[in-house]
């Protein structure tokens, strides 16, 4: 388990890694690896001998999502994509994604990057330090990377991040991560590819983080453990930013809010994929025992009036608000 403890040395301590060890996201036949400094260049791989995928190279992006599981995903990808258009995600100015988490120069979503910014400054803070002081210089998995402004963050900070995403557009997705090449020595891999089947050899990570992203997951013991497959012994897996509820009825109700909502406001319940959609704490228990972990809880301070919205909704007779927290275990195999 991880302890809470703020720690000043720097990740330094072991050598880049050399390769990224890959697998078929198809068969799971291992394939093999790509160097992290060749990340944004076409190599050449080969097609997997057992299954014939091809895991091909698009504009520095590695296209791992069989074309199965491409089509299941498209209408959630296709209402993503517009929907988070329509709420004015993204810009053409880099400054914007470089100042992320903390300032959203849009002015669009502040509110919402008040909130990633203050979980980060807690991962930052509380989290990060100890990891560092265990492995160094780590390699990381940013799942549901979105505009990869975390992985942009680790890598700053000397460490080896792979960012995950469905979404491949360069206003939001992983082409955004276009903003920050000029900022560093060396850009950081980006795959296509779905949480459930990670196109990676296992045991070669020392941590991995759904960042905003673990509730989109149909299936949490089965993310998870397929997360797990890919962490080396010791390693951390935590969840940041995803709604949790003290009440299963509230997130029940607060997912039928917000399907009514989408589809008055974007046309679309967004309700293509069968998505958890929220944590409780029967959810995470659950979770602890099937898998032999045991979560810390971290509760980021996010200022006096969210605390207070749970007492000002029951003063309103209203449902529960989701609240945010940062989950954290070790993995030991």
């Amino acid at each position: 388990m991880i302890h809470a403890r703020v720690q000043s040395e720097s990740p330094d301590r072991r050598s880049d890694s050399a390769s990224l060890g890959l697998q078929c996201p198809s068969c799971c036949r291992n394939l093999a690896g790509i160097p992290f400094d060749n990340s944004l260049h076409a190599i050449a791989l080969p097609t997997c001998p057992r299954c014939s995928f091809w895991i091909r190279n698009e504009h520095g992006i590695w296209m791992a999502l069989t074309p199965e599981r491409e089509l299941r995903y498209r209408k959630f990808m296709k209402d993503y994509e517009r929907i988070r258009s329509l709420e004015g995600r993204g810009s053409t100015d880099a400054d914007y994604y470089l100042a992320l988490p903390f300032k959203d120069l849009t002015g669009a979503n502040s509110s919402q990057w008040q909130i990633r910014s203050r979980t980060y400054q807690c991962f930052q803070q509380r989290i990060l330090p100890e990891l560092e002081s265990r492995h160094g210089r780590m390699s990381i998995l940013d799942i549901g990377a979105g505009n990869c402004w975390l992985s942009y963050r680790l890598a700053s900070r000397g460490h080896h991040p792979v960012a995950i995403d469905l979404l491949v557009n360069e206003a939001d997705g992983l082409g955004a991560a276009r903003h920050y090449a000029g900022r560093l020595a060396l850009c950081f891999p980006r795959f296509q590819a779905e949480m459930d089947r990670l196109p990676f050899a296992e045991s070669q990570f020392e941590c991995a983080i759904f960042n905003a992203s673990f509730h989109y997951s149909e299936d949490y013991f089965w993310t998870l453990n397929e997360v797990i497959r890919c962490l080396k012994p010791g390693g951390t897996v935590i969840i940041a930013d995803s709604p949790w509820y003290r009440r299963e009825e509230s997130g029940e109700k607060m997912l039928q809010e917000r399907r009514s909502m989408f589809e008055k406001r974007f046309g679309t319940p967004s309700d293509s994929i069968c998505s958890g959609e929220y944590l409780t704490d029967d959810s995470l228990h659950a979770l602890e025992k099937r898998l032999g972990i045991n979560w810390r809880i971290y509760r980021p301070s996010y200022g006096v009036r969210w605390a207070l919205r749970p007492v000002v909704a029951k003063l309103r007779r209203k449902r529960e608000p989701s609240r945010f927290r940062v989950y954290a275990a070790e993995v030991q195999r």
